[in-house]
């Protein structure tokens, strides 16, 4: 999830009282997808020490954590340093690699998509992907569409970075869908 060359990363503990006590407008490219959206779990990517980026988890109501690759809800992404594009897709595909249904005929195909979508991000950049369940992923970055993967089963193993069960940061996890450690 590092989304640079590093292998391993740890994050700040979650803390879920501190989002639901805040009130938090999602970003606006979120609203067209889910109008009624609500800050779900937030989460800082820490590796060595260092804030890589703080994820948010923005769902409508009702939203079922257990059934998250069924449902609409966008992931936030808010750069704390400066990466590059394509680490961010090369990286992307190598998480994508943890889950239970990879098929390894994909990673090129898929890792030139995210590289063509994905800009160099700087501090202070975002890039959003929602999840459009029968659909696929559609991305913006700073409030600019960058396009979308119109394929359901990337959508499902792109998100499954932060929420699948076999994430590498499975706190993180845990924040971002609002589950008990």
């Amino acid at each position: 999830m590092l989304f640079a060359q590093e292998t391993s990363a740890q994050q700040a503990p979650a803390m879920p009282q501190a989002v639901q006590a805040t009130p938090v407008a999602p970003p606006a490219e979120v609203n067209g997808l889910l109008p009624d959206a609500r800050l779900h779990g937030r989460a800082t990517l820490r590796f060595l020490g260092l804030d890589i980026y703080q994820a948010s988890l923005w769902v409508p109501a009702g939203f079922d954590a257990a059934r998250w690759s069924q449902q609409p809800f966008a992931l936030e992404l808010s750069y704390l340093r400066d990466l590059k594009g394509r680490a961010i897709a090369q990286r992307s595909v190598s998480e994508m690699r943890r889950q239970d249904t990879w098929d390894e005929t994909l990673a090129d195909p898929w890792e030139a998509r995210m590289a063509a979508l994905f800009p160099d991000v700087r501090r202070g950049d975002r890039i959003t992907g929602m999840h459009v369940p029968g659909r696929g992923a559609r991305f913006v970055a700073n409030g600019r569409e960058l396009g979308e993967v119109a394929d359901q089963r990337f959508a499902r193993l792109f998100f499954g970075i932060w929420l699948a069960p076999q994430t590498s940061e499975p706190t993180m996890r845990t924040a971002l869908l609002g589950l008990r450690p």
